[in-house]
């Protein structure tokens, strides 16, 4: 418990502080909106890129992970069916199985299984962004696309459509930073020092003020809480509803899931583990930046990521505990 509070608490901390700016009204609304996007157009493009530019693909051990992000994709167009295909449920989705790998994952990872566990984690992570992320652009942009079509009346996909889709799917903060940093890494090309570390300083502050952003809109949906009337509180239920099926989604389902399939298919290593713990980690804050970007479930999305912050408190211990038990059965 100490190992898991101590890498949750740093979250939880700049969460609150993003929850008492909003109160102290020292980031307008608009503001808010405006540092989202910087975050996302800016930030979000340096940390990839600088991240993906410094992979070595030919040291990427993919067996360990597939087993991840086979239960993670199968999940995330599971959602979608159910849910049925819009922007919303798209970013739900990606929510139920986009982990903290980075600021939560990172630490608990290396007080937990060391620096060999370490090892299968960074290649999780490597990948985590390129191949999640990227889906869920792609299903994105052609849900928006679709919808589009549906409010003008017009004819639906032709192949300019699906040109342009596939042009903002690729000319995108998410998917282009992530191809142009391969091919940097493939080519093995250095980044020139001058260069380097402005995009190392833009690359570091994305999480802190993400989840700052995560705070702060927090506030104004605990606001709107207090605020709603009897008209209104359906929709606010709604909301809650929402976070909290993301918050069992996240933090229990998922990992689940890995600790499941892994079993049935003999899986015992520390890589199993790794993977198991990183599946059982709340709720990414690219995610946050997604709704935020999309203007779509940013309500449920903020307050998804707090209580999937404070319940991982519990359900990491529990998965833990879960993962030993299933290891020691013959």
């Amino acid at each position: 418990m100490p190992t898991i509070f101590s890498s949750l608490l740093p979250v939880v901390i700049l969460i609150s502080v993003g929850i008492f700016a909003g109160q102290r009204k020292w980031v307008s609304p608009s503001g808010a909106k405006e540092l989202a996007e910087l975050a996302f157009m800016v930030l979000t493009p340096a940390l990839l890129f600088r991240t993906m530019s410094q992979v070595n693909i030919d040291d990427l051990d993919i067996a360990p992970v597939a087993l991840y992000f086979g239960v993670a994709i199968v999940l995330f167009f599971l959602l979608l069916f159910i849910q049925g295909v819009n922007r919303k449920s798209v970013v739900l989705s990606l929510a139920a199985t986009f982990s903290n790998t980075v600021m939560i994952g990172i630490p608990l990872v290396s007080l937990a299984f060391g620096p060999a566990g370490l090892v299968y984690l960074l290649t999780l992570i490597s990948m985590h962004v390129l191949i999640l992320l990227t889906i869920a652009t792609v299903v994105l942009e052609f849900t928006a696309m679709k919808e589009e079509i549906a409010t003008t009346g017009q004819s639906g996909f032709t192949v300019s459509k699906i040109f342009q889709v596939i042009r903002n799917s690729l000319l995108h903060p998410i998917p282009l930073p992530i191809l142009v940093g391969l091919f940097f890494s493939y080519m093995e090309w250095q980044i020139p020092q001058v260069l380097d570390q402005p995009i190392a300083w833009m690359g570091s502050a994305f999480a802190p003020l993400a989840l700052l952003m995560v705070g702060i809109s927090l506030h104004g949906v605990l606001v709107g809480f207090q605020k709603s009337n009897h008209g209104h509180q359906g929709g606010d239920q709604l909301i809650l509803r929402s976070a909290i099926w993301v918050a069992v989604l996240k933090n229990l389902v998922h990992p689940l899931l890995v600790l499941l399939v892994g079993y049935f298919l003999n899986l015992q290593d520390l890589a199993f583990s790794v993977m198991v713990l990183a599946a059982a980690m709340p709720v990414g804050a690219n995610v946050f930046m997604f709704s935020q970007r999309y203007k779509v479930a940013q309500e449920e999305i903020t307050m998804g990521v707090m209580l999937t912050t404070l319940s991982a408190l519990i359900t990491l211990p529990l998965i833990m505990g879960l993962l030993t038990w299933v290891q020691s059965l013959p």
